[in-house]
């Protein structure tokens, strides 16, 4: 509690020392939709549709888009509490230096202020449009993003990826439970590959940014441990990954063509992991761990888009599924 009070008197008395300069702040609408991370937040959406969609059961399509739009809207309010609260280590790396609250043309208090703002009423009109057990479930994402990964992890653990993670990976379990009030083995397979995807995605970029963490003093794994550690881990997480990709189809909810793209796909990854691991020096292992991070992207993509429009045209499954 006492680093959030130290953080809101911070807040106060960075407004107070641009109270007496007019151009300092007015953010325009622009910059209000950057506070969302409009990036991640569409990232939120896709995997929340198609946690929907996958779900066994039905829901309004009025009541499914106000629930989606839910969704989004509780993504956007972590994204702009991370930011009220990341400002300072914001300011000092090159890739968010010109973000909103640092570069001056939002307030810290207005951010935090909309933030919270758009978290409260995304929980409530996910509430009245689908159930309050999934709603409950994105005021925990939200918790759990803002003040679990942005307050303490991110700065105390190289693990701040792998356990912070989480919060990116609960969108497809939300959309479910928008649908059928639970969770399933379904959502929780879908869970498990954005979460495993996470670190391999993440430490990929960080290998290439390592200055930029280390000037801002975020723990990441290439500072901590060091860049062999850290391709050590990425070609782990993804040797895990490239399996449990496939547990859709083994689920039941996964059909053939499905199979074919994530096994293939998996195998890519392994492979481009590989050469992250490989290459230790210079241009060649900047340029794969760039590479690597750029088709995981792809990677994640693919396979839900896969899964969506597999479901959108009524693609029989390979098997008859454990999770049905």
């Amino acid at each position: 509690m006492s680093m959030i009070s130290d953080r809101l008197a911070e807040t106060g008395r960075r407004e107070a020392a641009g109270a007496g300069h007019a151009s300092v702040y007015g953010g325009s609408v622009g910059d209000y939709i950057a506070l969302l991370k409009p990036r991640v937040m569409s990232l939120v959406v896709f995997t929340a549709l198609v946690g929907m969609v996958t779900a066994p059961g039905h829901i309004n399509p009025v009541l499914g888009f106000a629930s989606l739009l839910a969704i989004a809207i509780g993504a956007g309010a972590s994204g702009c509490l991370n930011m009220w609260w990341d400002a300072d280590i914001d300011a000092v790396m090159t890739r968010t230096a010109q973000r909103p609250i640092p570069a001056g043309r939002i307030a810290p208090g207005e951010a935090l202020a909309f933030g919270m703002t758009l978290s409260v009423g995304s929980v409530l009109v996910l509430g009245l449009a689908s159930n309050w057990f999934a709603a409950a479930f994105l005021a925990f994402t939200i918790f759990f993003y803002a003040v679990v990964y942005t307050m303490w992890l991110k700065r105390a653990t190289p693990q701040n990826i792998v356990i912070g993670g989480a919060a990116g990976a609960f969108p497809p379990m939300i959309g479910e439970a928008a649908v059928t009030g639970h969770v399933s083995l379904d959502g929780l397979a879908l869970f498990a590959i954005i979460f495993l995807w996470t670190p391999p995605h993440f430490w990929a970029l960080a290998l290439v940014k390592a200055g930029d963490y280390a000037r801002a003093g975020v723990p990441m794994m290439p500072n901590v441990a060091g860049a062999d550690a850290t391709r050590r881990q990425i070609m782990l997480y993804t040797l895990l990954l490239a399996p449990v990709g496939l547990a859709p189809v083994a689920l039941g909810f996964g059909g053939a063509v499905y199979a074919t793209v994530a096994g293939i796909t998996g195998l890519g990854m392994v492979a481009l992991a590989w050469r992250v691991l490989r290459c230790r020096e210079g241009e060649a292992a900047v340029k794969a761990a760039q590479q690597l991070f750029a088709f995981s992207v792809l990677y994640l993509f693919l396979l839900f888009a896969t899964l969506l429009a597999e479901q959108s045209l009524g693609f029989g499954s390979l098997f008859t599924g454990w999770g049905r």
